[in-house]
C-alpha cells in the first residue's frame, strides 16, 4: 500500500482505509489523497496539520474506515486541534501490528529511537500525528493510542460497531430516541400547562375575584351589635325623675364554642368546666351548677341578667370565646310605687306594658343603632380597622303634671283612711282647673320596680272602676237650672223627706225629717233628694241629659293613660221609670273618679270644662324642651253661673254636711255624696271641693268605696279632703284667702 505523502511529512505504515471487498468487486489497493483534503483512511495529508485545516482552521469531517479484511471500523475520532496535544501526553503515534503477523509495524513509543516528525508552533511544516483511537487495520490488528482518549458522540443515525481505546472495546453511544424526544416534550407541555394554570388562578383570585374574595374576608372579620336607644325619662313637674333607663348586661352563652374553651397556659381547667370556674365568682354562683348549664348544644343561652356594668368589664375581659355580654337598657323607677299607678311599666325588652309607658311608648322608644368593626382573632377591635355604622338616637323624655311629693301624700294618707274605715279600696284625685293633674292615687298601688302578679290587673281604678256618684252631680243639676234662668240661689222650697213620682215610686232623702222651709242654696247645702227634684223637674229631659254630657258624663276625659272607662249615662228615650228623676241626684247613671273631678274643676275654671292631662311637656334628645299644647276647653256654664254655684258650695263646707272638709285660712267649697251600690250592694262615699273658693286653685275629690264606719262622705271623705287639699296648697304656694265669703241664706 502506498500514500501519497509531502516531503518532510511523517505518513504511518498501514494507515490507508480499505473497504471489504464485495463479490464481483476489485478492491483497491490504496487511498489516494489529494492536496487540501483529508482522505478516507484518516491520514494526514498535504494542507493539514494535525488533522486541522490549514485554509479554515476547522476539523475536516471524517468518515468511516475500513480493515484489510473489508470489516467496518469505527469512526475515526477528531483531530485535535492546532497547538494541542494529543492525549497520552506524546505528539507521536505508533503502529502495532497484531500480535503474530509477519507484517511490519510503525511505532512511536514515548522516548523511543523512532524518529518523530515535529513541526514547530508557528511553523509552516506540517505535523504528522497519529490518529487518536483509530490506525490502518494494515494486519487485521487495530491500532490503539496511549492514555484516555475523549469520546465523541456518534451520530443518532450512525450503525458503526463501538471504538477501542487502548485495548478496550468502548459501548456506542446511545441514539436520541423518538419516544425520549416525546416523553421530553410531554412533561415540558405539562409544565407549561401547570404555569399557565397557576398564572389563570392567581388571575382569577387577584384579578377578577379579587373584590368579592376581600369583601368575603372582611365580611368574616366584621363583627356587629346593636346599641340600644336610650329610653325618655318620666319625670314630675320639678324634674324629679319617676322613671329612667340604666346601664346593664346581660350575660350569655354558646355552648357548643364553650365546649371547645382551652385554657390558656395555667389557667385551670378546660371546656365548661373551666369556663364555669372563671365566671362563677363573677356571676355569685356555684361553679358546679353553672358548669351544668354551659354543657348541650344550644347556641344561646342566658346566664344572667342585668349584670352591673364593673361586672360585665370584667367577664368581658376574660375574652372567653362564646361568652356573649349584651348591654342592654333596664327601666328602673326610683320613686318606687309612687306614682305607679301611673307609669306603668315596660317589659323585659323595654317596650311599654301598661300606664303611661304603654301609651306613650312610640315617643320614649329610643331609636337603635349598630356599630360594626372588625375584630381579631380574640374579638379585639382591629386598630385602624374598618368600623362604622349608625347612631343611635335616645326617646323623648316627658315631664308630667304630677308632684312626687304630693303623689306620695296622696297615696300614704288615702290608704291610711281605707285601712281606717274598713273600705274596700279608694281613689284621689288632686288637680288644677286648667286639667292638670297634680296627683292621682288609688289604694294598692304598684311597685313598677316588681309588678308581680298585679301585672296584668288595671293599674288605675280611679280611671277603670266606675260608681254612682251620688250627691256630688247635683252641681250639675243646680248649674243647669241656673244657666237656664229657672231658679235663683235665694229661691224658696217647702222640702218633705220624700216625694212620689208620677209612676208611683217613692223618693226619699238620706234621713227622715219634717218639710223643711229652705232655699235653693238651702237644698245644696243640705244634700236634699226631694228638694233637689223639685229644682230639676222644671229641666226638660232633654236639658238634663244635654248638660250632663256637656260636663263630661258618660265620655272619656281624655287622659293619656289606658284603661279609662267612659262611665254609663244612657240617652233620655232610655231612662225607665225613675230614671229621669235619679239623674238629677247622681243615680241612674256612673262615672269614674276623674270625671266626677273635672266637674267640680270646670266650675272652678269659670265655667269652662278642660280636659284632664298628665303631660306638661317633652324634653327632645337634643335637650330642646317644647311645652304640651292643650286643646281649648269648652264652655258649659257662663262665669256668673259656676261663680253662684261656687258660692252654694261654700255653704255646704260653711253649714252644710262638708263642714269636715274646712281648710283653716282657705274658704272652701265643696259637696258631699253618698251613692248605694246594689249589685254588689253596699255604699260610694265621697267628698269633692275647691280651694280657694275665692280663687280656684285646687280641686281634690275623695272617693271611697263600701266604707263600714260610715257611709257619709262627709264623714269619711271629707277629712282627707282637707289634708291633702292643705297640703297641695301650701307645695303650691298658694297665699291663704282674704276677705271672708259672703254667702246666700239656706232657709227661710
Amino acid at each position: 500500500m502506498s500514500t501519497d505523502a509531502r516531503p518532510g511529512a511523517a505518513t504511518p505504515t498501514g494507515a490507508a482505509r480499505t473497504r471489504a471487498p464485495r463479490p464481483g468487486v476489485a478492491r483497491p489497493t490504496a487511498a489516494r489523497a489529494t492536496p487540501g483534503r483529508v482522505a478516507r483512511d484518516g491520514a494526514a495529508v498535504r494542507g493539514t496539520v494535525g488533522g486541522v485545516s490549514e485554509r479554515t482552521g476547522t476539523t475536516p469531517r471524517r468518515g468511516p474506515v475500513q480493515d484489510p479484511n473489508g470489516r467496518r471500523a469505527a469512526a475515526v475520532p477528531p483531530r485535535v486541534p492546532r497547538g494541542s496535544v494529543p492525549a497520552g501526553g506524546t505528539a507521536s503515534a505508533r503502529a502495532t501490528a497484531p500480535r503474530g503477523s509477519a507484517a511490519p509495524r510503525a511505532t512511536a513509543a514515548r522516548g523511543s529511537a523512532a524518529p518523530r516528525a515535529t513541526a514547530a508552533r508557528g511553523s509552516a511544516a506540517p505535523r504528522a500525528t497519529a490518529a487518536r483511537g483509530s490506525a490502518a487495520r494494515g494486519a487485521a490488528t487495530p491500532a490503539t493510542t496511549r492514555g484516555p482518549v475523549p469520546r465523541t458522540p456518534a451520530r443518532a443515525t450512525s450503525t458503526r460497531p463501538p471504538a477501542t481505546v487502548s485495548g478496550l472495546r468502548l459501548p456506542p453511544a446511545e441514539p436520541v430516541q423518538p419516544a425520549s424526544r416525546g416523553r421530553v416534550l410531554a412533561l415540558v407541555m405539562t409544565f407549561v400547562l401547570l404555569l399557565v394554570l397557576f398564572a389563570g388562578r392567581l388571575v382569577y383570585v387577584q384579578v377578577l375575584k379579587g373584590p368579592e374574595i376581600a369583601e368575603q374576608a372582611r365580611a368574616a372579620r366584621m363583627a356587629s351589635y346593636q346599641v340600644l336607644g336610650a329610653r325618655g325619662e318620666i319625670t314630675d313637674a320639678d324634674g324629679v325623675v319617676l322613671a329612667t333607663s340604666v346601664e346593664r348586661y346581660t350575660i350569655s352563652v354558646n355552648q357548643p364554642k364553650i365546649a371547645e374553651y382551652v385554657a390558656r397556659g395555667s389557667d385551670g381547667l378546660d371546656g365548661p368546666a373551666g369556663v364555669a370556674a372563671r365566671l362563677a365568682p363573677l356571676l355569685g354562683g356555684n361553679a358546679a351548677e353553672l358548669g351544668g348549664t354551659l354543657v348541650g348544644d344550644r347556641p344561646y343561652v342566658v346566664l344572667q341578667k342585668n349584670v352591673l356594668p364593673d361586672v360585665a368589664r370584667e367577664i368581658r375581659a376574660l375574652r372567653i370565646d362564646g361568652v356573649n355580654v349584651e348591654k342592654v337598657a333596664d327601666r328602673v323607677y326610683p320613686k318606687g310605687a309612687v306614682a305607679g299607678n301611673m307609669i306603668g311599666f315596660v317589659n323585659s325588652s323595654g317596650t311599654g306594658l301598661q300606664g303611661l309607658e304603654l301609651t306613650l311608648d312610640e315617643r320614649l322608644r329610643g331609636v337603635p343603632g349598630h356599630e360594626s368593626y372588625e375584630r381579631g382573632r380574640g374579638g379585639q377591635p382591629i386598630p385602624g380597622g374598618v368600623s362604622e355604622g349608625t347612631p343611635a338616637r335616645e326617646g323623648d323624655s316627658v315631664q308630667l303634671t304630677i308632684k312626687s311629693d304630693l303623689q306620695y301624700k296622696a297615696q300614704a294618707e288615702l290608704e291610711a283612711q281605707v285601712a281606717a274605715t274598713g273600705a274596700t279600696g279608694g281613689a284621689l284625685v288632686v288637680m288644677r282647673p286648667n286639667g292638670e293633674v297634680l296627683a292621682l292615687a288609688d289604694s294598692g298601688s304598684i311597685d313598677p320596680n316588681d309588678p308581680g302578679e298585679r301585672a296584668a290587673d288595671a293599674l288605675s281604678p280611679a280611671l277603670t272602676q266606675v260608681f254612682e256618684p251620688g250627691s256630688t252631680s247635683k252641681v250639675v243639676t243646680m248649674a243647669a237650672a241656673l244657666e237656664e234662668g229657672l231658679v235663683a240661689p235665694t229661691d224658696q222650697f217647702e222640702v218633705a223627706d220624700r216625694w212620689r213620682t208620677p209612676h208611683g215610686e217613692t223618693i226619699k232623702d238620706s234621713h227622715d225629717h219634717a218639710v223643711q222651709r229652705l232655699t235653693s242654696t238651702g237644698i245644696f247645702a243640705e244634700s236634699s233628694n226631694v228638694g233637689t227634684i223639685l229644682i230639676g223637674q222644671r229641666l226638660t229631659k232633654e236639658q238634663r241629659h244635654r248638660y250632663m254630657t256637656a260636663f263630661g258624663f258618660g265620655s272619656r276625659t281624655g287622659i293619656e293613660l289606658p284603661g279609662e272607662s267612659a262611665g254609663l249615662l244612657r240617652a233620655p228615650e232610655d231612662w225607665q221609670g225613675r230614671d229621669e228623676f235619679a239623674v238629677l241626684f247622681g243615680q241612674a247613671l256612673s262615672v269614674n273618679a276623674l270625671q266626677a273631678a273635672n266637674v267640680f274643676a270646670t266650675i272652678a275654671n269659670g265655667g269652662v270644662r278642660a280636659e284632664p292631662h298628665l303631660i306638661a311637656g317633652w324634653t327632645r334628645a337634643d335637650g330642646t324642651y317644647v311645652p304640651e299644647a292643650q286643646p281649648e276647653g269648652t264652655r258649659v256654664v257662663s262665669p256668673e253661673t259656676a261663680a253662684t254655684v261656687l258660692s252654694m258650695m261654700e255653704s255646704t263646707v260653711a253649714a252644710g254636711t262638708g263642714s269636715s272638709g274646712a281648710i283653716a285660712g282657705y274658704r272652701v267649697g265643696g259637696k258631699t255624696g253618698t251613692a248605694q251600690k246594689f249589685n254588689p250592694s253596699g255604699y260610694t262615699s265621697s267628698f269633692i271641693g275647691v280651694a280657694p273658693a275665692d280663687d280656684p286653685q285646687v280641686v281634690t275629690a275623695v272617693i271611697l268605696h263600701d266604707p263600714k264606719t260610715s257611709i257619709y262622705g262627709g264623714t269619711v271623705a271629707a277629712p282627707l279632703f282637707s289634708s291633702i287639699t292643705q297640703y297641695a296648697l301650701q307645695q303650691l304656694g298658694v297665699a291663704p284667702s282674704g276677705a271672708p265669703a259672703t254667702l246666700h241664706p239656706t232657709t227661710w
